[in-house]
């Protein structure tokens, strides 16, 4: 990690309390939809329109990101990268460093804005604890793969590309 910067806790060998973390966060966006609380009737037809293409680009995105990763032998829900694991730096990972990351949260706002407001404050806490993964799995991925802080240097964006 570079100096100066945050360094968050591992949460176990593999990382396994930030997938924990993740996954409670990614059912409460879910289960947002039946908190009663709903964008007013003005504004609905329009966000659902935001949301599908949101929704549509976080497919695509994650799509994009699984054939990488698949063709890299790099899959995991972990932080911690897989033995044997090797650097993803094709395609989609061209421009971006976690696009499943970037994905998941693109999934999350397009869901939150298609059904309920409420949905946007767990999406919100999502994209910190992805952000913290993020610096953990980085961290990790410098250690097992020696080609990992050029390819952070030469990609500067961790989630979206264009955007983060």
């Amino acid at each position: 990690m570079p100096e100066g910067t945050l360094d968050p806790p591992r949460l176990g060998r593999r990382g396994e309390g930030w997938f924990l973390l993740q996954l409670a966060l990614m059912v409460l966006i879910g289960l947002s939809a039946l908190s009663g609380v709903y964008w007013p009737d003005a504004v609905a037809g329009a966000l659902v329109v935001v949301a599908l293409v949101l929704i549509l680009a976080a497919l695509v995105l994650l799509v994009l990101a699984g054939f990488s990763l698949l063709l890299a032998r790099s899959t995991t829900v972990f932080p911690r990268p897989r033995e044997g694991a090797r650097l993803a730096e094709g395609g989609v990972y061209r421009r971006v460093r976690h696009p499943v990351y970037g994905g998941v949260l693109l999934l999350a706002v397009g869901w939150s804005v298609a059904d309920s407001p409420l949905g946007l404050i767990p999406t919100a806490v999502l994209a910190l604890v992805f952000d913290l993964k993020a610096r953990v799995e980085e961290s990790w991925l410098e250690e097992r793969l020696p080609g990992y802080a050029a390819y952070r240097e030469r990609t500067p964006r961790r989630f979206v590309p264009g955007l983060y």
